[in-house]
């Protein structure tokens, strides 16, 4: 099975979302959470991270994370996971209260999606992918439609040979990366698999007319002029995170990160990368 046609399959089955002038919603991805060693590469941004998710809890967005949330090929046991970011599952608890809560899974917590792990997540369910659309629009108007999914499809390592790529994270990269040695095999730490990775799930929206939004490099994309093809980025960046809002029928990629005041005060700082784009059927 190629790119194009695992592709095709994460959006087979998808929960389909409303999107309109009234929704809000923000797009995370790559987290990472791990268990508070010096493995776990979420723990330098939880602070920043929180502080977002709070922001957009009160705001009344949706919080859509795209995969690879908890870091779950260096790590066996999620409860682990949940016990020492206790406070992120507790906010998790308050979206999903409210509806207001979908969670994809990548490459590096792909086991969710079996319902084994149900029970200790329950209520929470994991999709490989979702669509936001404007369903049937008035007068005529063509219907705007947002694919989103992690993007490790695009790669045969970390797709259908994932235990594999799992194998040597786990037994082999995990314990060289503690030496300053980075993983050769990783999009997000090489810049050839990363570009083939995004040359690949580009030709795909390209392929299909359709506006991908992915996360799994960490490189953050949302050009200004008309595109199919958009990343959320990720929050183990070394000084920040960044995401993708989308409100009022446009989408804006910030990030989030420490900045402080005159009086050397630090405060949490959200900033404006790109846009606001307006949203429109794809081209």
């Amino acid at each position: 099975m190629g790119a194009d046609a695992r592709l095709n399959r994460a959006f087979l089955n998808a929960p389909m979302l409303p999107l309109s002038n009234r929704s809000r919603y923000v797009l995370m991805s790559d987290c990472h959470r791990g268990i508070g060693n010096s493995s776990d590469n979420f723990l330098k941004n939880q602070h920043l991270y929180f502080a977002a998710l709070e922001h957009y809890y009160r705001q009344g967005f949706t919080y859509i994370e795209l995969g690879d949330g908890d870091e779950l090929w260096e790590n066996r046991n999620i409860k682990n996971i949940m016990d020492i970011h206790s406070n992120v599952f507790w906010l998790f608890q308050q979206f999903y209260q409210e509806n207001r809560l979908y969670l994809l899974y990548g490459n590096h917590d792909i086991v969710k999606r079996k319902k084994r792990l149900q029970p200790l997540l329950s209520p929470l369910c994991f999709h490989e992918g979702i669509i936001l659309t404007t369903g049937t629009p008035p007068d005529n108007a063509p219907r705007i439609s947002l694919y989103l999914t992690h993007g490790h499809q695009a790669s045969l390592l970390n797709s259908t040979l994932w235990p594999l790529s799992r194998f040597l994270v786990r037994y082999v990269w995990n314990p060289l990366e503690n030496l300053g040695v980075l993983d050769p095999t990783s999009a997000a730490k090489n810049y050839r698999i990363k570009n083939k990775c995004e040359i690949s799930l580009n030709q795909w929206a390209e392929k299909n007319r359709r506006i991908l939004i992915t996360g799994h490099t960490h490189r953050p994309i949302l050009p200004t002029d008309p595109a199919r093809y958009y990343n959320t980025g990720s929050c183990v960046h070394p000084r920040c995170i960044t995401c993708i809002e989308i409100e009022r029928l446009s989408m804006t990629l910030v990030k989030w990160c420490m900045n402080a005041r005159a009086d050397s005060t630090l405060y949490v700082a959200r900033e404006i990368i790109s846009g606001p784009v307006p949203l429109q059927s794809a081209p």
